[in-house]
């Protein structure tokens, strides 16, 4: 099976060295190259990192946090090394590449936190019969982790599931996007540089590299789009090994009437088109309480034009917003702006693409008069555009939201704590915020799970986030060993009578059932 780990098809190419070239989306000029991994490469990789495995789970906790940690300071040292290829792989506006540093937080999380998750647990036994056996599971780490990442984040994306990984004690092979692989690679690299173990690396190249990948590991944390992720769940259950999923999303924005109008209208703009909209929590459909939606509107509108589109290479935080990163999602994007357009939606700003020639940009797009018979309020667009649609109340904007096949995220605006909170609960998505946006993907305490088809599994969410990367084993020992157990051989009428009387006993909850009357 050949997996299609590109999802989204742009300015990545083989030449005839077997290499992946990559261009910048903003200009279209080279600006990098990566080796492609052939399988049996892959495989050679995969055994060098089982081979370092057990030394590294032997180091414990507090010596794989000191690598961790001396990690974490290579990458705040060399933070403009590793962002400046990431930004001309990418047409990110530098505000945007900076965000990516900022999951260096994880790491920190991990190191505080990994102790206390991976420590032997002790469990009461239940019940009189069990009352002398003592239970303890222990958590031992699987000895690969493949971990397969999208475009739209290449550093901040695998520094959400990589450290887990190897605090757990694991070792972790990752594969980036063929579309942005240098900004990941210079941090891979970073870990080789400070000298520390041989246990992550990082393979190059499309479909056949990823499934190569899926082939070699023991646990498989994929990132990307729901197609692609199906093909890995049937991979993964083919050879028997769990995989976390974290698929597509199309996360609603609920504004009441008594919400701050100011605030929802900033946290939509930022939510919207951070990473040029690029986000699997991005806010893609906007259901506006009547009462106040002409004045959300007309303030979405004036922030949206003012917002400065480019990729600004000096790194002097002149542009908000950047270019797309693949042609394929430009022509996504503006299929569903088009599509909406025909079926009755208007344009309030942007709606129309550039010259090709001036690279992938599409203008930050608001679109009124929308309804779910249109493309953007259906599909993914994963792009620069923002639907509102106008709600009788707030049971009409629920059923709106959750008329939807992906359920990965949504945000709830209103200043009544209990209406939010109540909103919340009939939302059909994994995490849902009040009074802002995109913030659960930094709360590393609880789960970032999908619904729906978002995905299998979670990402963070405290002690499971990293006990994922682990196998369970339950230890039974006996505090007391007698001679003889009651249960074994051999049987005789009088053992069975007795047997019997004390599963009574024991089981029932009433005198008339346990005395056997």
């Amino acid at each position: 099976m050949t997996l299609n780990t590109t999802d989204r098809i742009g300015r990545a190419e083989p030449n005839a060295r077997q290499e992946v070239v990559v261009r910048c989306p903003a200009t279209g000029d080279i600006v990098g190259r990566v080796p492609v991994s052939a399988p049996d490469e892959v495989k050679a990789v995969a055994d060098r990192l089982r081979a370092a495995q057990p030394a590294w789970q032997q180091i414990g906790v507090a010596g794989r946090a000191k690598w961790l940690g001396k990690w974490r300071d290579w990458m705040l040292d060399h933070r403009d090394e590793v962002l400046t290829p990431l930004q001309l792989e990418t047409g990110k506006s530098w505000g945007d590449t900076g965000i990516e540093i900022a999951a260096v937080q994880i790491i920190n999380y991990w190191i505080d936190k990994a102790a206390e998750f991976l420590a032997d647990e002790s469990v009461r036994p239940y019940g009189a019969a069990n009352a002398a056996k003592k239970l303890t599971i222990v958590y031992e780490p699987y000895q690969l982790v493949g971990v397969i990442t999208p475009w739209n984040g290449p550093l901040s994306v695998p520094l959400l599931d990589v450290p887990a990984a190897l605090m757990a004690g694991c070792a972790v092979l990752s594969k980036p996007s063929e579309i942005a692989p240098l900004g990941w690679q210079v941090a891979v690299d970073g870990w080789k540089q400070i000298g520390a173990p041989d246990v992550p690396d990082t393979v190059h190249g499309f479909g056949e590299t990823g499934s190569a990948l899926v082939d070699v590991v023991d646990y498989v944390m994929f990132t990307g789009s729901t197609n692609t992720g199906r093909r890995i769940a049937v991979a993964a259950a083919e050879r028997l090994i769990p995989c976390s999923l974290e698929l597509g999303g199309k996360d609603a924005m609920i504004v009441c009437a008594d919400a701050d109008i100011d605030r929802a209208v900033d946290a939509a703009v930022w939510g919207g088109f951070v990473y040029s909209g690029q986000v699997c929590i991005s806010v893609e459909r906007i259901y506006v309480e009547e009462p106040v939606y002409d004045e959300f509107v007309n303030k979405l509108v004036a922030k949206t034009s003012a917002l400065r589109q480019g990729m600004d290479a000096g790194h002097d935080y002149s542009c908000e917003v950047g270019s797309l990163t693949t042609a394929q999602q430009l022509r996504i994007v503006s299929r569903h702006v088009d599509d909406a357009v025909a079926k009755g939606a208007k344009v309030l700003v942007g709606g129309k693409a550039p010259d090709a020639s001036s690279g992938f940009f599409y203008p930050p797009t608001v679109l009124v008069d929308v309804d779910h018979d249109m493309d953007c309020m259906r599909e993914e667009t994963f792009g620069l555009t923002l639907p509102v649609m106008k709600v009788r109340d707030v049971a009409e904007a629920i059923e709106k939201a959750n008329d939807s096949d992906l359920g990965l995220a949504g945000s709830v605006w209103t200043r009544d704590k209990d209406k939010a909170n109540t909103i919340a609960r009939q939302l059909n998505t994994g995490t849902v915020n009040i009074n802002n946006v995109i913030t659960g993907l930094l709360q590393f305490g609880v789960p970032m799970p999908g619904w729906k088809e978002s995905g299998l599994g979670s990402r963070s969410g405290g002690a499971d986030g990293i006990r994922k990367y682990c196998r369970q084993k339950s230890i039974v020992a006996e505090r007391v060993a007698m001679k003889k157990e009651l249960l074994w051989y051999p049987y005789s009428r009088k053992k069975g009578s007795f047997t019997e009387k004390v599963v009574r006993m024991l089981s029932a909850k009433d005198w008339r059932r346990r005395l056997g009357r």
